[in-house]
């Protein structure tokens, strides 16, 4: 009998979070360089190739939340309310991923992407690509009417607010001191918008 597409849904997502959760335990315990796809493949209890289904690389373990926070970030700005500003949707959800990953248990983990050349290539082209997509999202929407350029510099402002605030001492502060450069840049590009230089929703 087939199985109920469902059930297999929760048994996919069970076996990449057991996955991700192996690799991370053993980076921690083991050093990065010093473990292989083999070794968490092995401490997982599944095939290498099913460890590649789920993660395209060694370094995509390390980040197994990344595709989460591009969906976030995109759908702040598609299903933020009909009466909220585009760059106070964006400023709160940066917030919430700050809050995220700059919460104790987190501290490790940077430390050692930190510490990794290759984990640091990888974030960075992972920031790049999140800047991509909140790009498009804000040029499809058709209450924002901004160029290409326009769109593509504030998302990518938006993406490094989230970098820079985690390495500050205060990051919530710094996500307020940064945002309101944010918001100043596109209040430049949107005259004629809402009150504090963002677009609502009509």
């Amino acid at each position: 009998m087939t199985e109920p597409s469902g059930r297999r849904e929760r048994k996919k997502a069970a076996t990449r979070r057991k996955i991700a959760d192996t690799a991370l335990r053993l980076f921690l315990e083991r050093g990065y360089d010093a473990v292989g796809i083999r070794d968490v493949a092995a401490e997982a209890d599944v095939a290498v190739t099913t460890l590649f289904s789920h993660f395209a690389s060694k370094e995509a373990l390390v980040f197994e939340q990344d595709d989460d926070f591009e969906q976030r970030l995109t759908q702040a700005v598609t299903s933020r309310a009909a009466d909220e500003p585009l760059i106070h949707a964006l400023r709160r959800e940066i917030q919430a991923l700050v809050r995220h990953c700059t919460a104790d248990s987190a501290a490790p983990i940077w430390h050692m992407i930190d510490a990794s050349p290759a984990l640091r290539e990888y974030e960075e082209s992972m920031r790049l690509r999140h800047a991509e997509s909140l790009a498009t999202a804000i040029a499809a929407d058709p209450d924002l009417p901004q160029t290409t350029t326009a769109c593509r510099t504030i998302a990518r402002f938006v993406i490094d607010a989230y970098s820079l605030a985690r390495e500050t001492a205060d990051p919530e502060a710094a996500v307020d001191e940064i945002f309101r450069m944010v918001e100043a840049a596109w209040e430049v590009t949107c005259p004629g918008g809402s009150p504090g230089g963002s677009q609502a929703k009509p």
